[in-house]
């Protein structure tokens, strides 16, 4: 993950640290479930209200022709013990085969529920609508080569545009003249693939990319842009434990620099920690300079001494990179973005929730880097 320094190329450069998709994501439609006013027999324990039972396609369309966002769930007619989540988006109902396995799913990632399921079918649909051709340059043009993972991947997977799946069927194939609209939901982050020949030999051991959730908004290096969507956004090498990680080891300071955001992401209680963080958060909100930081100066008393005293170390070290903002891009602004979900996650709560804190995680890590000297 790009995290101080980004290298300059001639042929395509993306808005650094200009955070686009992740606005985008910000955008899209939210989930609005239609719930069904009667008791309809022979639910699956697994939905709730939102199931509908056996309804058709044109009875479901207007159902949710109110709003955006809108979803319910149907069992189809043409294949009963199958089921559909109807959903509007572009002025239009799409329809896209549902499965359980313990979690749901409609394509490769697994949600717990419902509500996430959608809210992350939304913001993929919104972002592939909006930022289509966007999407194409930094798919077609990836900086990829140009900074310090080349040999991780000699032939990078995502180099050509990335379609749209074609409509499948929902149940056996319509009739001539009749809709053909079952869809699955797509996603442009793709399960990164090693094959032995793609590796460079002067390798001591073979990388291992597995799939995985981040915590806030992350940064690609790939494409140079956040990643987006609520969980399994992209992927990131498994091995590593033992890894020598000082300066002379690697020249490119953000394999150092991203171990460390590693280090503080995977702490099991965060450097500003769960009791304190709803005090926090309620800080960021107060408007008023001077009584925010009256306010987070009391916030810091509730940490325990080592948390606090690591958090005072820390930022007073950010403090000296936003020194040379000219040349790393890294203001206290967009340390903010880096650092305010990797310091403070939130306790237990829902995955919507949790997005709409974000933007308070990076206003309480800007004013404590900016007022460091103050504030400690």
């Amino acid at each position: 993950t790009v995290l101080f320094l980004f290298p300059d190329h001639d042929e395509y450069r993306p808005p650094v640290w200009k955070s686009y998709l992740y606005q985008l994501q910000q955008e899209a439609p939210h989930p609005r479930r239609v719930t069904c006013t009667c008791e309809v027999d022979n639910r699956p324990k697994y939905y709730g209200r939102e199931y509908h039972g056996m309804i058709s396609r044109e009875e479901a369309d207007q159902l949710l022709s109110q709003a955006e966002g809108s979803y319910l769930i149907r069992e189809s007619q043409r294949q009963p013990g199958t089921y559909t989540l109807a959903l509007r988006f572009g002025n239009q109902t799409r329809n896209f085969r549902l499965y359980h396995d313990g979690k749901h799913f409609v394509g490769e990632k697994r949600f717990e529920s419902i509500h996430d399921l959608v809210t992350d079918g939304l913001i993929t649909l919104y972002i592939e609508t909006k930022a289509a051709e966007y999407i194409a340059k930094m798919t077609i043009n990836p900086i990829y080569e140009h900074v310090g993972y080349t040999t991780l991947n000699q032939e990078p997977t995502l180099k050509k545009h990335l379609p749209h799946s074609p409509e499948a069927p929902d149940g056996p194939v319509p009739a001539k003249g009749e809709r053909n609209t079952e869809e699955r939901l797509t996603s442009l982050v793709r399960r990164a693939t090693l094959r032995e020949s793609d590796l460079a030999p002067k390798y001591e051991k073979v990388h291992n990319f597995k799939v995985h959730t981040f915590r806030g908004p992350h940064w690609c290096e790939y494409c140079a842009n956040f990643m987006w969507g609520l969980i399994a956004q992209g992927v990131k090498c498994a091995d590593g434990e033992k890894a020598d990680i000082s300066s002379s080891a690697y020249e490119d300071i953000n394999i150092i620099t991203g171990a460390l955001k590693l280090y503080f992401r995977e702490l099991p209680i965060p450097l500003i920690t769960y009791d304190a963080y709803p005090r926090f958060i309620e800080t960021a909100k107060i408007t008023d300079p001077e009584k925010r930081l009256e306010s987070l100066h009391e916030a810091l008393k509730l940490l325990p001494p080592a948390h606090c005293e690591t958090l005072r170390y820390l930022m007073a070290h950010l403090k000296r990179v936003t020194q040379y903002e000219k040349e790393n891009l890294m203001s206290s602004e967009n340390l903010g973005i880096v650092f305010g979900p990797t310091l403070m996650r939130a306790p237990e709560l829902d995955a919507m929730t949790a997005l709409n804190d974000i933007r308070y995680q990076r206003l309480v890590v800007e004013t404590l880097i900016t007022n460091e000297d103050v504030l400690f």
